[in-house]
């Protein structure tokens, strides 16, 4: 079994000094990446994680140097897990190739799924709330009544085209259209 420890600083003003001193007499080989944790490519990490075969261990200092959160470092076990790749986190003593370990991990996922499910109950709350309030959600609408009153006006008068507007009006033409969809069509009014 090979141990393969990931090392990551934000900057590169950062020393990794202290995880390699963590990590050095527990792993075969180290990789050292300087990069933030939320940078959307991490080539170092990815290039480790093609290279874990089964029976291997990603061994790491802290959750924080490898993953973005909790619930980010046990999806991450989990996927290693499936593919017979053991993962341990050195500072927290978590190595699920041990059963205590495997213990620690199990909770620290029931509680991250806790954690998880209630910020979406919050999350949910919170719009409902909001609804309540009369607060719009979601993006602001690209075209104000007066502007969907004015196509419409055109588009009936035959002065122009749905794309021709759209593009006066500095929208795509099916934003155009869903506009006048959704603001309806006047009501006949009695003479």
């Amino acid at each position: 079994m090979r141990k393969i420890g990931y090392i990551r600083v934000s900057t590169q003003e950062q020393r990794p000094d202290r995880q390699i001193i963590g990590l050095e007499d527990l792993c075969d080989e180290l990789h050292i990446e300087k990069v933030s944790a939320v940078s959307r490519r991490r080539p170092v990490y990815e290039h480790v994680l093609e290279r874990l075969q089964p029976g291997d261990a990603l061994v790491v200092w802290d959750l924080d140097r490898a993953f973005r959160s909790v619930i980010d470092a046990l999806s991450q076990a989990e996927l290693l897990r499936s593919r017979g790749v053991e993962f341990e986190v050195v500072n927290l003593q978590v190595d699920t190739a041990t059963p205590a370990g495997m213990l620690v991990y199990t909770m620290m996922r029931a509680l991250a799924e806790f954690e998880r499910s209630n910020l979406a109950k919050r999350t949910r709350e919170g719009l409902a709330a909001a609804r309540l309030r009369g607060v719009r959600l979601g993006r602001p609408p690209k075209l104000n009544a007066a502007q969907i009153a004015a196509a419409r006006l055109r588009l009936c008068l035959k002065e122009t085209t749905v794309t021709a507007l759209a593009a006066e009006y500095g929208v795509a033409p099916w934003t155009l259209s869903r506009a006048l969809r959704r603001r309806g069509k006047p009501k006949d009014r009695a003479v």
